[in-house]
């Protein structure tokens, strides 16, 4: 008989250790003799397609995939105890898709370990981390270091004026700041923007 499927996210700021943790946790795994695998969504294209790459460099095989469905075919066609998901945020599926899934593979008794930033740039939340939290067994919240303080980071502050929600990027795009020194440099983003646009008349 299988073991016991869970759901275990990991989850926080850039910079602080999601990603690590879910190599660690798939690690961890595979020594215990789990059949794991990792996914990748196909529009974060910071790494090789085949790889999932943490901030301190570690790897992990991975296969890049547009639909978190996906996975459900994968797993109807090759014996899985257990997969990894990286970046979950940046799924086009609906949240509530993404938890059906869910659901089915841990109903076919395959643990999930995800990762995935709780809050977009300007703090808002993301739909489907929002959606996990409640039905997930284990929950981490990981905090990063703040760029300007040193006190544990909240959130993800874009340094460009992109206003897209999703932009992918790693340290030239963003830093981890606390919740002061965010609001502080979000203040000066919005004088900076009127100053500019005052400029253009």
């Amino acid at each position: 008989m299988k073991k016991q499927a869970k759901l275990i996210v990991h989850t926080g700021s850039m910079f602080s250790g999601k990603t690590t943790s879910l190599w660690r946790e798939l690690y961890r795994m595979k020594i215990a003799g789990y059949k794991t695998v990792a996914f990748k969504p196909s529009v974060d294209s910071r790494h090789k397609d085949e790889k999932i790459i943490s901030h301190d460099n570690l790897e992990l095989d991975a296969i890049k995939i547009e639909s978190v469905k996906e996975i459900l075919e994968y797993a109807q066609n090759n014996e899985i105890d257990a997969i990894g998901i990286d970046e979950v945020q940046f799924f086009p599926d609906h949240p509530s898709k993404i938890v059906e899934y869910f659901i089915k593979l841990m109903q076919n008794h395959i643990t999930i370990v995800v990762s995935g930033l709780d809050m977009d740039y300007k703090a808002r939340p993301f739909e489907i981390v929002k959606e996990l939290m409640p039905i997930a067994d284990e929950l981490i919240k990981h905090h990063a270091i703040c760029a300007s303080c040193g006190e544990d980071a909240w959130v993800s502050f874009r340094k460009s004026y992109n206003e897209d929600r999703i932009e992918i990027g790693a340290q030239d795009s963003y830093e981890p700041l606390c919740r002061s020194c965010f609001n502080r440099k979000m203040k000066d983003r919005e004088k900076n923007k009127n100053q500019i646009s005052l400029d253009q008349i």
